[in-house]
């Protein structure tokens, strides 16, 4: 397993932009393509993305940004568009992700790291709590979790 740090590899940029529009079709392509090309030059260190990889095939990612398009805008680094392809669940592979994002936010100096999601007790798993519900600009919710770094 092998995490690739877009920011670190920018090599992968495009690749990186190709697979997230692809495991996250319902998010509009432009916003991908901004935000990690932008990424790779950014003066604070958010935002980050990453890609996993497993054998020379990407298997998931996941993102490290400032607001995860929920209304908790005081509450920052979430990870985000964490996604295992379908095959290669099961196997806490996520949780490879998240450690990372987790090891990023502590090296930047944050105490804390968040995610929304729709998901109960998946999260719980690796370490997040509850703390409550955010709220979407397209008049949709999510759970709100938080980990101590």
């Amino acid at each position: 397993m092998r995490i690739i740090s877009v920011r670190e590899n920018p090599e992968y940029k495009d690749k990186t932009i190709e697979y997230l529009q692809n495991s996250w079709s319902e998010i509009l392509p432009i916003i991908y393509e901004d935000c990690i090309k932008h990424s790779i030059n950014a003066k604070d260190s958010l935002p980050q993305w990453y890609l996993l990889e497993n054998n020379g095939e990407i298997i998931g990612c996941a993102g490290l940004i400032t607001n995860d398009f929920i209304s908790r805008m005081d509450l920052y680094p979430w990870i985000c568009a964490i996604f295992i392809e379908e095959k290669h669940r099961g196997n806490s592979y996520s949780q490879i992700l998240i450690e990372k994002a987790k090891e990023d936010s502590k090296n930047a100096g944050f105490k804390n790291l968040y995610l929304c999601t729709d998901h109960i007790g998946l999260y719980e798993k690796f370490g997040f709590n509850y703390i409550g519900q955010g709220y979407h600009p397209w008049e949709e919710e999510s759970r709100i979790y938080q980990i101590d770094l």
